[in-house]
């Protein structure tokens, strides 16, 4: 994939109508208080670079999955009133996403000004990518601006289908993303080592396979772990293993060998005979877990072991917890990694979801490179896969 691509400095932006798609799907509690607005954030360099420019804004999001029918629970008014707080400015929601509310909204804005089209979820034919609905949407604007990382992966109307009808260029997020992730995938400073951990060996097949082919080491932990430890021959006790996927474990254990790239797995862990945050921690060897015990955490040595190997790295790419981080007692590992990472002076690249998460809620995000904004979209870009949202957008002239 092209990572070249042309920016909101790009092009002229002043007196122009732009729809701009952010990613705005937050958590929203019970009361319409947002619980983390991370997102909301991130998408503030772009918004103020496009008001202070001279543009009229139509900001396009989705909020939760309200699939396909108008929901009031997933209404962007929480966001809409957050969203106005922190560029202190007036951010009028429209009752609608292609409706009258929007047509008159849309119609009437005037440079500097901001208008929010409700939740473009509440329409089936957004991840449909409906070309009608696309050009419907394309017609409020003169340019389209995709500053949604998060949903790139996706061919939707609003991340994809609009470029089709209007010059397209991404924002300052987006240019981050792919970016740093560009430079650490197409020329990266070695040793190169990901880390990879989560629940499921099948959520990162093709990632780790991809990883295999250009890193020097690769760190497995988690409970996805514990299917390639039984590929080996462990015994596991009652830690979660995909049995089906053995051979494909197998397979992946000897590829990396054939490539000459290390591949890392436990040779200890903290186990337990329930999965409760206040579970008794019992310390045994990785392939042979009792059987009334379950993994719930890398083991001191594991820790110690994959801390060496971070030490002298000059990239690093972490993509989900080593252990049940969620339970402070079986997040060691996870923290012990995170700090490891955040010590190595490498270019660290934390691939969204609940990597990320964990690098906040410990401490680290700020001593780490790059916390990127979209798990599976960082993922397939990993992976080398296009992302539909960043290859619709014209690509730069450099």
């Amino acid at each position: 994939m092209n990572f070249n691509k042309k920016t909101v400095r790009d092009i002229d932006v002043r007196g122009k109508k732009v729809l701009i798609r952010c990613d705005f799907n937050t958590p929203i509690d019970e009361n319409g208080h947002l619980t983390d607005e991370r997102r909301i954030q991130g998408a503030l360099p772009t918004l103020r670079y496009l008001i202070t420019s001279g543009a009229a804004v139509i900001v396009v999001s989705h909020l939760g999955r309200p699939k396909g029918q108008v929901n009031p629970k997933y209404t962007l008014a929480p966001v809409a009133k957050r969203l106005a707080e922190l560029l202190k400015l007036p951010v009028s929601l429209a009752q609608d996403v292609i409706g009258p509310d929007a047509d008159r909204l849309c119609a009437e804005i005037q440079p500097g000004q901001i208008v929010m089209l409700e939740n473009v979820r509440f329409h089936k034919e957004e991840e449909k990518n409906d070309p009608v609905f696309s050009q419907k949407l394309a017609s409020y604007a003169d340019v389209y601006v995709n500053d949604a990382f998060g949903t790139s992966h996706r061919a939707h109307s609003s991340t994809a289908g609009v470029a089709a009808y209007l010059p397209a260029v991404c924002g300052f997020l987006i240019e981050k993303e792919i970016s740093v992730i560009g430079k650490a995938l197409t020329n990266p400073a070695r040793p190169f080592v990901a880390i990879t951990g989560g629940a499921k060996v099948s959520d990162k097949i093709g990632v780790v396979n991809a990883l295999i082919d250009q890193c020097d080491t690769v760190i497995i932990g988690g409970a996805m772990s514990y299917t390639f430890l039984r590929a080996l021959s462990g015994r596991l006790g009652t830690s979660p293993c995909e049995l089906d996927k053995l051979d494909l474990a197998s397979d992946i254990l000897v590829r990396a060998m054939e490539e000459n790239v290390r591949l890392a797995l436990p040779e200890d862990l903290v186990a337990t005979e329930t999965f409760a945050a206040d579970a008794q921690p019992h310390i045994v060897p990785s392939r042979q877990v009792p059987d009334n015990m379950g993994g719930m955490d890398m083991g001191p040595k594991t820790i110690e072991k994959f801390k060496k190997y971070l030490k002298d790295a000059g990239t690093v790419v972490w993509n989900g917890p080593l252990g049940v981080f969620e339970f402070e007692q079986f997040a060691t590992s996870t923290r012990e990694i995170a700090r490891a990472v955040a010590e190595s002076g490498a270019v660290s690249i934390i691939g969204g979801g609940d990597s990320a998460a964990a690098i906040e809620q410990l401490g680290f995000s700020d001593r780490v490179t790059h916390i990127s904004t979209g798990g599976g979209a960082s993922l397939e870009l990993i992976e080398g896969k296009e992302l539909p949202g960043i290859a619709c957008l014209m690509d730069s002239d450099e």
